[in-house]
């Protein structure tokens, strides 16, 4: 059952994508220049209405939550990567396959791009787990547990600073 409620999600977050118009090139690139932030603003709300439905769940003891332990090297090396992929290819690889599905040719290599990462990692997995997502490793921890605040706390800041942030791009025209 939980993987049907997956994929209704997934379903849905891609009409969002898709309605949202941050499926298309130029909205990539205009994010990727800070001149559009479509993309930001769009993300950061679905960061702010996920952390609410999740946490709401948890605490009625619907869910647990499983998190993933938290490395910085892998941080730090995935995050490069991925940041790389997206400005030579101008699509993350979830806008990638998005836009491959609306009819948009260029979002395959983002698709090819991922599936060769993933083979990648595969095979070097045990050379990285020695070398690289052995650094900074802290267990499983998120902001509630790295400030001693209550999740709560954490996520009325981040929906009100989302809201600020909101209005300044509102304000500059992004």
């Amino acid at each position: 059952m939980s993987l049907l409620y997956g994929m209704i999600t997934g379903i849905l977050f891609g009409i969002l994508l898709q309605r949202a118009h941050v499926l298309r090139y130029d909205k990539q690139v205009g994010a990727l220049r800070i001149m559009d932030m479509t993309i930001v603003k769009f993300m950061l709300s679905a960061i702010v209405v996920a952390s609410i439905g999740i946490y709401c769940f948890k605490d009625l003891g619907l869910i647990d939550l499983s998190m993933k332990g938290t490395s910085i090297g892998a941080q730090v090396v995935g995050g490069g990567l991925f940041g790389i992929g997206w400005g030579l290819l101008g699509y993350c690889p979830g806008t990638a396959a998005g836009a491959l599905g609306e009819g948009r040719f260029d979002g395959f290599w983002g698709i090819l791009g991922m599936l060769c990462g993933g083979a990648l990692y595969a095979a070097l997995y045990p050379l990285m787990e020695t070398h690289i997502i052995s650094v900074g490793k802290y267990g499983k921890i998120g902001l509630p547990q790295i400030t001693g605040v209550n999740h709560w706390i954490i996520i009325l800041l981040l929906a009100l600073g989302s809201v600020f942030l909101f209005r300044f791009f509102e304000k500059k025209h992004l």
